[in-house]
């Protein structure tokens, strides 16, 4: 298999972006690109750091980020499985990327910029759920905003498909898989929604 090596063998297969692509890059949030992180509770962030990169995904019941002005998104760190990946790397390589989705709409926003982790009570208390807060706040100083062209969102009907999770392997079984037997997955199943529940925020 052969692969292409320089910028300019990958130059060559392609053409130039239309002005659309061009000109949609702001150094800010415009209001059509707040209005649509606004609706968004779902959202792909994406980190670089020393031992590699990490995706993660981060959703809330509400806006998944909030927006402290047309420069800077804050997103609150809620429960997860303590591994935290992308914030390591937030603190040692502060380069960050989002993407905001909307159920039923085909455009994604793009966001890149720096990050930094905080634990500001004051910004805490923003997010707070009755008693809880979350234990830090990802603060991120936007470089670049813009849409992403629709085309994958329709290639792939991700709204319009249905539901197709039907036959697919339990989180339980993948752990048994990846562990060759040695994990209780039907255990770890049968527990697992009251766990969650129990420990969404």
């Amino acid at each position: 298999m052969q692969f292409l090596e320089t910028l300019s063998d990958l130059e060559a297969l392609y053409g130039s972006p239309s002005e659309a692509a061009r000109v949609k890059v702001t150094p800010v949030l415009i209001p059509a690109y707040s209005a649509f992180i606004a609706r968004s509770r779902f959202c792909i962030l994406s980190t670089v750091g020393a031992e590699g990169t990490d995706a993660s995904p981060r959703g809330d019941d509400g806006p998944v980020v909030a927006e402290l002005d047309p420069t800077t998104l804050a997103m609150p760190d809620w429960r997860g499985n303590e591994r935290i990946d992308s914030l390591r790397n937030i603190v040692t390589d502060g380069r960050v990327s989002l993407m905001f989705f909307v159920p039923g709409s085909s455009t994604v926003i793009r966001v890149n910029g720096r990050g930094k982790i905080t634990t500001d009570d004051a910004l805490r208390e923003r997010f707070a759920r009755d008693d809880k807060l979350p234990r830090t706040v990802l603060v991120v100083a936007i470089k670049e905003a813009y849409p992403q062209c629709a085309r994958a969102v329709m290639r792939s009907a991700l709204w319009t498909s249905g539901d197709q999770s039907q036959g697919l392997p339990s989180i339980g079984e993948m752990l048994r898989e990846a562990t060759q037997g040695a994990f209780d997955a039907q255990a770890y199943d049968a527990a697992w929604p009251g766990r969650a529940a129990a420990s969404m925020w």
